[in-house]
């Protein structure tokens, strides 16, 4: 009285490849958030530090690969 069903995987091709552009795209926004090292460590650059860079562009790509990883993870795999 067994059936047999087809178990079909849980996540597709499709999803992987978008898990793997959100992991990168927030990989980009660390390595923007943590910037460069100082010329001179006694002196402060204030524009280095609180530049458009560190504080606006960085936590945006880490968002954005965040929004981007649940979505992969939600996205239904496609019918083979």
């Amino acid at each position: 009285m067994s059936a047999e069903k087809k178990i079909s995987p849980l996540f597709g091709r499709a999803n992987f490849t978008w898990m793997l552009v959100g992991g990168l795209v927030m990989a980009l926004g660390m390595v923007l958030m943590a910037g460069g090292k100082s010329e001179d460590p006694n002196v402060f650059d204030a524009n280095a530090v609180y530049g458009f860079t560190r504080i606006t562009l960085a936590p945006i790509l880490i968002v954005l690969g965040l929004v981007i990883e649940v979505v992969a993870i939600f996205k239904k795999p496609s019918a083979q």
